[in-house]
């Protein structure tokens, strides 16, 4: 590796050229980014005190891939963003220059003929720098003074927009920034590919500009190595594929999350989001994997990016599931992306069947829509979606999808009917996340005309107002304030009209009879309201009953006959009946006994979820599976918690590391204690123990 200080003007005038190999990322700062090198190279360029401004490294490789001549282009590993940025400038500011020179170098003529352009040569060759793919077209197009391309890149085109502005801003006075161009300064980093390795130098690059993204490091980690050829083939039949799939936007913001959910749904262990890149290294370097070809992982990537980008991105070709998807989009139900990769590759594959395929993507919308409005939490979604493949009978597809969503335990439970449809009729909905969603899934079940619910508003039928006029007091009732506030953002109170604004707070009577009115309304949500002759407490109470009635039917729960739904029950072996008599450690009254009642008291109170047993040498507490055991002893209690031991945070250091050592109970930590004073602390641990079980809702919905 050479490293020297260089003016970055002098670096590209002596440079042959610069090449963006195909697996490095595309051209990626936005304005901001763009603002704040303008802002810093005016604010040098005005003041004399300043000799210099330095704007990072442009690593590059010296020789190799390229060489067709004695001056080869120059490969670049680090420093896109700051070439193509200020290539950009320097293009606005030729443009704006015309024949005039207010600084010795700084003519429109000498910053193509240096800068821009190699004018000696023909082709490709004949350009400073070369992008990859729409950056490269678009690019070429504005050095050229050509129109851009009609599936231009968006960035370039964008931020050569904004500088060409702020040039013409700064009007006939340019030396400020010709000044400012002049003292930009570099660390030029030759690097030798038989010395040096450039992914490794790639990976702990982040310097000025945009963070790496994983995405960026995975592609690198792929293609890097491989031989032109066999890069570009890669990179042209499946990597180029899915970034036009992504899309220019979406490709940046959306695939580090594909990728997550890809690796989740492969290994069955959710990646931390900031560290998808070192999963995605040791799946790519597991020997399964390993064994095949590069190209094998790249095809099946490619693939399964296609499945995601259909569900997540609204690519989904088949009308009716693209509307499956849309319903679930709006959910946002992104922790069950690893499961549904699964479901699309078997229907892609015609494992499962289109219509099977459908109800399954339904069944995952009401469970989540269910759990939301029963206010159950969200914390172990991410590890039902990330196993739910392990309950799958292939052969019985659909139905082992219904029996595992209608046998899991009472934290991640489905919830039946009636207790969707109580909670459903006395939530604040009003203010619930995603409220056009349950409103237009309301309106526009079962019809074949869907109804634009965003060209509508929602109604409160009992107006919001806390000065009720005398007419709507009157119908009320007494308690008019009681029954206001009780029911009004609730399911029987809300509604949706075109006509919000002349309703306005008028009384029931005039809102159903006036133009446009409930008795005129085409809409299902307000049947029957035409008929009604007051709007009180009863009349609410009945319209959310039967609204919370056709919701069932809706978001409907699975249903299986209770023979087939008992063939899918883990079969339990009988085990001996213990009790706490049965430890004699545990005696009534013994110091050891008061410990373990309001250890026990505490464990308990975690979760409704949690069961106790007593097993003849310890007593187990599980939420799925055991996450604690607890050994009573003559003098203390001997808690195993059932984790790695890395994974605990102990800053008192009370745990110990029993991996591979022979003990009663479950998992790797031992913790012991005889105080009732480090009861708190100790709670803490299992704790952590109960909620690594749960899921720690790492990937939110």
């Amino acid at each position: 590796m050479k490293a020297t200080e260089a003016k970055f003007l002098d670096f590209l005038k002596k440079s042959p050229q610069f090449i963006i190999p195909i697996y490095q990322r595309t051209y990626s700062w936005t304005e901001r980014e763009c603002r704040q090198l303008w802002d810093d190279i005016l604010r040098t360029g005005s003041n004399d005190a300043v000799s210099a401004h330095f704007v990072g490294s442009i690593v590059y490789i010296e020789k190799g891939l390229y060489q067709v001549s004695s001056q080869s282009p120059l490969l670049v590993i680090d420093g896109q963003q700051r070439l193509t940025t200020v290539t950009l400038i320097l293009e606005a500011l030729a443009r704006q220059l015309g024949d005039a020179e207010p600084m010795d170098g700084f003519s429109a003529r000498k910053l193509r003929s240096y800068y821009l352009l190699n004018p000696l040569e023909d082709g490709e060759r004949g350009y400073k720098l070369l992008l990859t793919q729409t950056d490269k077209a678009s690019l070429l197009a504005l050095v050229q003074q050509k129109p851009q391309p009609i599936d231009h890149s968006l960035r370039v085109a964008e931020n050569f927009a904004f500088f060409e502005e702020q040039v013409k801003g700064l009007g006939s006075d340019l030396s400020v920034l010709c000044h400012g161009l002049a003292k930009l300064v570099i660390v030029d980093i030759a690097l030798s590919r038989d010395q040096d390795n450039p992914q490794l130098i790639f990976e702990s690059m982040n310097s000025t500009g945009r963070e790496l993204s994983q995405a960026d490091l995975i592609r690198n980690f792929i293609l890097m190595g491989l031989e032109p050829v066999h890069q570009t083939h890669l990179y042209e039949d499946h990597w180029r594929p899915m970034e036009m799939a992504f899309g220019q936007e979406g490709y940046g913001s959306h695939f580090d999350g594909f990728m997550r959910h890809y690796l989740t749904f492969k290994t069955g262990e959710i990646p931390n989001v900031r560290a998808v890149y070192e999963a995605f290294k040791a799946h790519a370097r597991t020997p399964q994997i390993a064994e095949s070809s590069v190209d094998v992982l790249v095809a099946d990537i490619h693939a399964f990016a296609g499945y995601y980008c259909a569900m997540a991105l609204g690519k989904e070709p088949d009308k009716k599931r693209a509307e499956v998807f849309r319903d679930l989009r709006e959910l946002k139900v992104d922790v069950a992306y690893p499961f549904l990769l699964e479901l699309y590759e078997d229907y892609a594959n015609g494992v499962l069947a289109g219509d099977d395929f459908d109800l399954a993507v339904r069944l995952i919308e009401a469970y989540v829509f269910r759990r939301a409005v029963c206010a159950i939490p969200t914390n172990s979604l991410n590890k039902t979606f990330a196993t739910f493949g392990r309950a799958l009978r292939k052969d019985h597809y659909l139905e082992s999808i219904q029996a595992h969503l209608l046998t899991l335990p009472s934290y991640r439970r489905f919830p039946g009917d009636e207790e969707f449809k109580r909670e459903l009729t006395a939530r604040d909905l009003y203010n619930f996340p995603r409220r056009s969603y349950w409103l237009r899934r309301l309106e526009n079940h079962g019809r074949k005309e869907r109804v634009p619910v965003d060209e509508y508003t929602i109604e409160h039928i009992l107006p919001q107002n806390d000065n009720l006029s005398a007419k709507w007091r009157e119908a009320l009732g007494p308690e008019w304030q009681r029954i206001q506030a009780t029911w009004l953002h609730t399911l029987g109170n809300l509604t949706l009209t075109g006509y919000n604004a002349e309703y306005s707070d008028h009384p029931f009577a005039e809102k159903r009879d006036m133009k446009g009115g409930f008795s005129e309304s085409p809409l299902k949500l307000n049947d029957g309201l035409g008929t009604l002759d007051t709007w009180d407490e009863a009349a609410i109470r009945v319209r959310a009953e039967r609204l919370a009635e056709m919701a069932a039917g809706v978001w409907a729960a699975p249903s299986l006959p209770a023979e087939v739904l008992q063939s899918y029950r883990p079969k339990v072996e009988k085990v001996a009946g213990y009790t706490i008599d049965d430890h004699l450690q545990l005696a009534e009254g013994t110091p050891m006994r008061l410990l373990f009642d309001r250890l026990r008291k505490e464990v308990l109170a975690l979760d409704a979820c949690v069961t106790e047993e007593f097993l003849k040498l310890y007593v187990a507490y599980k939420a799925e599976t055991n996450f604690v055991d607890i050994v009573p002893q003559k003098s203390r209690l001997r808690l195993s918690l059932n984790m790695q031991f890395h994974e605990l945070h102990d800053p008192k250091g009370l745990a110990k590391d029993v991996t591979n050592l022979g003990r009663w109970g479950n998992g790797d930590v031992e913790v012991g204690f005889s105080k009732s004073d480090d009861l708190p602390y100790v709670m803490g641990l299992v704790r952590q123990a109960f909620e690594k079980q749960m899921g720690n809702g790492e990937m939110e919905t």
